[in-house]
């Protein structure tokens, strides 16, 4: 309470403080707890709404009013990003208007605690007309939403973890489990791979290597290229030049080996005149390749398998065309 002391705290406040963090750990605590109940309530109809997206030609459209709206707009994120067509339709949008987005083959999740709210349940005729099948998320399992409903998943909480069991804190956070289960779920039933998740995610990081080819981020203007019988002034002047830490070594359009900064100095600590040597002399001759077709993930398993900070590039014709550093990932 030292902290307490030091902002002017009363003594009352100071009390009220530690109770306030107390009910922090116990907050944890018991939603912890309702969400381990949720494992208990998995039965056939979680399985029902599993196949029913699955078999699916349509999308998955998730609906629901305030903090069940903002859960489900959450569970669509994660949906759409692992291979399940989804969005989110508001049910009081879709009650003026917004219900032409629906399609005979879509699936719809409709969210409501108490099975019960006026703007979800109105939807269930027009819904059925379309054909569409529907899958709810209640805590009243027997409610007016679950009774007419193809799948029921119970989100049920013993109390909300909120003092005055009235702000949605427990229930929000089994719904949102619930949602989270469906999508490993889906993910699993799919075999949905981390290749696949990247095309979803082109602008991060997994996307960006997974989906990168070698020839995307390759280096290809002035290249350091010396020939076999250059002399090692000249390799040094190449190397510094083209900040790569390497040279290739070409006898015209042929591929002879690569000197690295590394392959200078093993040269210098054999007691050679180093005047005397010539590229051909100081190479490594057979240099680790990779196509520039090939995926940059697997440049990147290459070249720390092998330690090594660049690879030579080569074309479908086999032509040296450009210089991967291990630093362009």
């Amino acid at each position: 309470m030292e902290n307490a002391i030091n902002l002017g705290l009363s003594s009352e406040q100071e009390t009220a403080l530690s109770e306030a963090t107390l009910a922090a750990i116990q907050t944890f605590k018991l939603q912890a707890e309702a969400i381990n109940e949720l494992a208990g309530k998995i039965d056939q109809h979680y399985q029902r709404a599993l196949d029913l997206i699955l078999n699916t030609s349509g999308r998955v459209i998730v609906c629901g009013m305030g903090k069940s709206g903002l859960i489900g707009k959450k569970i669509v994120a994660t949906f759409a990003s692992t291979g399940t067509p989804s969005f989110f339709l508001h049910p009081a949008e879709a009650y003026h208007g917004d219900l032409g987005m629906v399609m005979p083959h879509d699936v719809v999740i409709l969210i409501s605690y108490s099975g019960e709210t006026d703007e979800v349940i109105r939807l269930i005729p027009s819904l059925r007309h379309f054909g569409v099948s529907i899958i709810c998320m209640v805590g009243v399992v027997d409610s007016t939403l679950a009774q007419h409903s193809d799948a029921v998943l119970d989100i049920s909480v013993e109390r909300e973890v909120c003092p005055n069991n009235l702000a949605p804190t427990s229930s929000t956070l089994t719904t949102l489990a619930m949602g989270d289960a469906l999508a490993v779920s889906l993910i699993k039933a799919r075999n949905f791979q981390p290749q696949d998740f990247a095309r979803y995610h082109p602008g991060g990081s997994l996307g960006r290597r997974l989906l990168t080819t070698v020839k995307d981020v390759m280096h290809t203007r002035n290249l350091p290229i010396v020939a076999p019988s250059a002399s090692v002034n000249e390799v040094v002047f190449k190397i510094t030049k083209g900040r790569l830490g390497i040279v290739i070594v070409m006898e015209g359009h042929d591929l002879k080996g690569i000197i690295t900064d590394g392959d200078l100095r093993r040269a210098m600590l054999d007691g050679k005149n180093m005047l005397e040597q010539t590229a051909e002399d100081i190479m490594t001759r057979q240099p680790v390749i990779i196509r520039h077709d090939a995926m940059l993930v697997e440049a990147e398993k290459i070249m720390k398998h092998r330690k090594i900070k660049v690879l030579v590039v080569l074309d479908e014709t086999e032509q040296v065309c450009g210089i991967l550093e291990i630093f362009d990932e």
